[in-house]
């Protein structure tokens, strides 16, 4: 199955829409077929449910990318003040590191 051609979620939600109005109107033009239409009705309904999923898991992967260049960003400085000779060079990563005790994340 290939995957969506939009991943906005917005553009995802209207095709949902869409859907739901083709079934109801085929429900309405064939109701010896009213099984099928409601199993394909209740299909659409998961849809709001796995959009909320996919916003939550996106905003928590951009927090990740985040920590994840932060992370990096105080390495960095961290071999460049041991290159430099300071006396603290750990000062940055230990900085980087208690943002993620007092966020509760380590």
């Amino acid at each position: 199955m290939n995957a969506p051609k939009s991943s906005n979620l917005s553009a995802v939600y209207a095709r949902n829409d869409n859907a739901r109005f083709v079934v109801a109107g085929l429900s309405a033009a064939t109701p010896a077929l009213a099984d099928i239409w409601r199993q394909l009705d209740r299909a659409l309904d998961d849809m709001p449910a796995l959009g909320a999923i996919v916003a939550r898991l996106t905003a928590d992967l951009a927090g990740t990318r985040m920590d994840r260049a932060n992370l990096l960003a105080a390495m960095r400085a961290t071999l460049g003040a041991h290159a430099d000779g300071d006396a603290d060079p750990l000062l940055y990563l230990r900085d980087e590191l208690a943002e993620y005790s007092a966020r509760g994340d380590a």
